[in-house]
């Protein structure tokens, strides 16, 4: 009978799946840093996550492997993280691992010494040497031999990691401007995929923030190129292999350019952006396509991804059964046994299924029968083709769908990581709030203010700041610059959509402990980790905008946000030290700070502060408000100040409201653009002329 490690008393999925391998596993803790002393033996140290595929194969491969497991066990202290409970450890040895390398990625394998200064990194490394990779039997007894004759070099060159890892650009350079997203728009531009949507080569990602950042510089310029590429970015994903058309959601990336074999994991943070991006896109052009695509992903969100305690869990793997996308792939004949003889021959004619397959596997070397669900043409497109009406072709493609879905259900399904994490759910939260204002559909606000209140109840500590992690009944780790950037992200979207001060008080509280424990008060920004972190050996700060945006990039729109609502330029004051601290950075590559770059465009174009006036239950109030939320008007901000009640908790946070009346007990709107405020309007047309918007 196998024994467990040390990680069986941890909560992770990721680190719960290697409780029984025979590698003597530690968590991160200080206890292993001083065994690794004791002993005089580096730290073999493996960040991964629960349902990263390459993880899987590294497992299987090398830690259940005898001769692997031997040379770790004697040589080495062995520890595991999953990455996504600390990413603040992830992120200072992923730069260790590009710094050794020249990339990164996961499974993630550093070694280092008991002071946690690294050595040595890389990915995935396989058993045994191949190609031009080093395996782990060769690997192993080759840096224990280093560390054991080489000491002194070794430590010089972990000094020399440990300071590039710590060091922030601190050039003084010009302040960001519109000049900076005009490079930003043209970088992008340059790498836009005309055919096929999209960024650069394969593999390709969805990017969500690249594509409301390309929403918003049309809005800024009226560029039509910005809002094409976008379009059509979003319009051949959601076509494509890599969005999941029975169960809906997107996978992780795609393999090819045509968006169509993807890696079949799905992540929370992908949905919860997509669906994000989608429904602002619907806001901007009104494409029917786009809000059904924003709807899907919900509907699969709280379907597969919601806790009964009402946050959202992590990932879904992209494995089933040791066989990658096992789960989502049909042979022809497996929907012909699944449907009848017309519905089969409707769902191979609109979703390109081929007897021998309709995709080229390389392992195999040929097509394998696999077949993957996608689109070629729109909905018109293939009504046309078909010679049916399009309303009836959908009618009879949903139910042949529904049956397969049905089937697919019965099979295994892949793993899903049910950890809840507290930046995620703020970017779902931020999702469905925006949602529920642009979509005009009550059940997704409801969705978002229960996870709110789970994780602002269960997630937030006694001194007022969150916890990381939660699962299995216990919330633990201490937050990281996302987790407040991300929640008040939501937290003011739930704000706006529903105008209840509670959650804009709570979105300042967080700010304000945010603040306090990891602004950088000689240079700006903030640091991915507070001020009492006490196991780490940098704190590093950052504005990259990859998979997921920086807290940076999100947190310099929160603050200029907040203080178009509450009145206070201090913030702004913040805003514009953020700004002024990444500066060289962004400005040395625009196009991948493309978050950073939507809440600049936000600071450096026009934009307007709206206050309604009113008495909540009013039909006047509920009209005027709704006007404003169910439209893309990302450089606006709302307001509400309720004319019956006079001490009003949002004349305490926007003290600039208290003089605001309601006119002859109207609903009324006190619009102020570019710093200057126009005559109330009671009159909805009025007021939205006065914002310039077209009454569509």
């Amino acid at each position: 009978m196998k024994q467990p490690n040390l990680l069986i008393h941890e909560k992770s999925p990721y680190l719960l799946q290697h409780a029984y391998n025979p590698v003597q596993w530690h968590p991160w803790a200080k206890e292993a840093f001083e065994k690794a002393r004791r002993e005089d033996k580096l730290v073999f140290l493996s960040i991964g996550y629960s349902t990263c595929h390459w993880c899987h194969v590294m497992a299987h491969e090398s830690f259940e492997d005898r001769e692997v497991v031997n040379l770790l066990n004697e040589f080495f202290v062995c520890i595991k993280v999953d990455r996504e409970e600390r990413p603040d450890i992830d992120k200072i040895y992923m730069t260790a691992c590009q710094a050794f390398t020249g990339r990164g990625g996961w499974p993630l394998t550093i070694f280092m010494t008991p002071q946690r200064q690294p050595v040595y990194g890389a990915t995935y490394i396989p058993r045994e040497s191949r190609s031009n990779m080093i395996g782990m039997l060769d690997l192993l007894p080759r840096i224990q031999e280093i560390w054991k004759n080489k000491r002194e070099e070794v430590l010089k060159a972990a000094n020399q990691v440990v300071t590039l890892i710590g060091k922030t650009d601190d050039r003084i350079t010009v302040g960001l401007n519109k000049k900076d997203l005009t490079v930003a728009f043209q970088s992008l531009a340059t790498e836009f995929d005309e055919i096929y949507g999209g960024f650069g080569p394969a593999p390709k990602f969805p990017m969500p923030h690249q594509i409301m950042f390309l929403l918003r510089y049309n809005l800024w310029t009226g560029d039509k190129k910005a809002l094409e590429m976008a379009s059509k970015t979003l319009d051949l994903m959601g076509r494509g292999g890599i969005y999941d058309h029975l169960g809906f959601g997107f996978h992780r990336y795609s393999t090819d350019e045509k968006w169509l074999v993807p890696h079949f994991e799905k992540m929370l943070y992908d949905q919860a952006l997509l669906s994000m991006t989608y429904v602002e896109a619907f806001g901007a052009l009104g494409f029917p396509v786009f809000r059904e695509k924003a709807a899907e992903i919900f509907n699969y969100v709280l379907r597969d991804m919601t806790s009964p305690t009402g946050g959202f869990y992590s990932a879904e793997d992209a494995d089933s059964e040791n066989e990658e996308g096992k789960f989502y792939l049909w042979t022809s004949e497996e929907i012909e046994q699944s449907l009848s003889r017309e519905e089969a021959q409707l769902i191979a004619d609109i979703y390109n299924v081929e007897k021998e397959g309709n995709f080229y596997e390389p392992l195999a070397g040929s097509k394998s029968g696999n077949n993957i669900l996608h689109l070629k043409k729109s909905w018109p497109e293939i009504a046309l083709s078909l010679g049916i009406n399009e309303d009836e072709l959908r009618r009879r493609t949903a139910e042949a769908r529904h049956k397969l879905f049905a089937v697919r259900e019965k099979r295994i399904r892949p793993h899903r990581d049910d950890k809840i994490l507290t930046d995620w759910n703020g970017l779902m939260i931020a999702a469905l709030a925006i949602g529920a204002r642009l979509l005009k559909e009550k059940s997704y606000l409801e969705e978002a203010l229960r996870a709110l209140d789970f994780i602002i109840t269960t997630m937030q500590k006694a001194d007022g700041g969150l916890l990381h992690r939660y699962r299995d009944g216990e919330a633990a780790i201490d937050a990281n610059l996302d987790d407040y950037s991300f929640l008040i992200w939501g937290l003011i979207e739930t704000y706006e959509a529903t105008f209840d001060e509670r959650w804009l008080l709570k979105a300042l509280e967080l700010n304000d402990y945010l603040t306090a424990h990891f602004r950088d008060e000689k240079s700006g920004g903030f640091y991915f980790t507070p001020d009492f972190s006490t196991d780490l050996i940098v704190r590093q700060k950052d504005s990259y905008d990859g998979a997921v945006p920086s807290g940076n990039s999100v947190m310099l729109l929160n603050l200029l946000r907040l203080s178009r609502i509450t009145g206070n330029s201090q913030l702004e004051d913040a805003a514009r030290s953020l700004s002024g601290a990444f500066a060289a950075a962004v400005r040395q590559n625009p196009a991948a700070h493309t978050q950073f770059m939507t809440s600049l465009g936000f600071a450096e174009n026009p934009t307007s502060e709206v206050v309604v006036v009113g008495k909540r239950s009013n039909a006047d109030t509920k009209l005027m408000l709704d006007e404003l939320r169910c439209r893309f008007l990302p450089h606006v901000v709302v307001v509400f100040r309720p004319a019956d009640e006079t001490d009003a908790a949002i004349t305490r946070i926007a003290p600039f409201t208290k003089d605001m009346k309601s006119i002859d007990g109207k609903a009324t709107a006190y619009v102020c653009s570019n710093f200057v405020c126009s005559q109330p309007a009671t009159d909805i047309q009025e007021m939205l002329i006065l914002l310039n918007i077209k009454n569509i």
